[in-house]
């Protein structure tokens, strides 16, 4: 089995670094240099990640939190700060462990291998898919934008699960009513055009904005 691993830390020379030298080592490496690329690559569904606390706007705390009850994975935290409250902040975030900057290769190398011998965990992880700043769980069936929930309705929910899970395809009313209601359902395809437009107004009170793309005479698609 071929592990996942998600790198996240505004540095691109070390995101690259670290690609480079766990690949060398058997991981599948996904990198990311900031909050949003970080959530739009959770949908990889990563084994461990990697994640560096002191990143500009959303740093690793605050996007450890964010993402704590949807990912069930080992988070090591890269951390050039050394005082204890900043350790206690970071395993209090959802952390499992963090390392200090600068660390050895082979350092960080055994403790991905520790983290990955322990994860043993009970609860199955959650199904997560996350683009453009959203982020669904379909374990409990929430979406969630900026940390904040926004409540949909089943159908609603279900289309945003089938667009988003499908980037940059374009599905007509039909498709979408069909994935969505089954291929026995009664209605009209019609009440499809309904629901994405309170889709579009929630998901664009909640972030600013409208990932669901019109394709005149085609139908709708999630922008990637």
């Amino acid at each position: 089995m071929t592990h996942k691993i998600l790198v996240v830390d505004d540095e691109p020379m070390l995101t690259d670094l670290l690609d480079a030298h766990l690949t060398q080592h058997g991981y599948l490496v996904y990198k990311a240099n900031d909050a949003d690329e970080a959530l739009a690559k959770l949908g990889m569904k990563p084994d461990l990640v990697l994640l560096d606390i002191g990143m500009p706007g959303t740093d690793g705390l605050q996007l450890c939190r964010a993402i704590r009850d949807h990912v069930g994975c080992p988070i090591l935290f890269l951390t050039a700060r050394i005082a204890e409250q900043d350790k206690v902040d970071g395993l209090t975030a959802g952390g499992d462990d963090y390392i200090t900057k600068p660390f050895s290769l082979r350092e960080l190398t055994a403790r991905i291998e520790a983290h990955l011998r322990r994860e043993a965990r009970e609860r199955p992880a959650s199904e997560v898919v996350a683009a453009q700043g959203i982020l669904i769980n379909r374990s409990n069936r929430k979406a969630f934008a900026n940390g904040r929930e926004i409540t949909f309705s089943k159908r609603e929910f279900d289309i945003l699960d089938f667009l988003m899970s499908h980037p940059n395809q374009v599905f007509d009313r039909e498709r979408i009513y069909a994935a969505v209601w089954g291929i026995d359902g009664q209605g009209d395809a019609s009440v499809v055009k309904e629901h994405v437009r309170k889709i579009r107004q929630k998901l664009s009170e909640a972030c600013g904005n409208e990932p669901i793309e019109t394709v005149w005479g085609m139908g709708y698609r999630w922008k990637a």
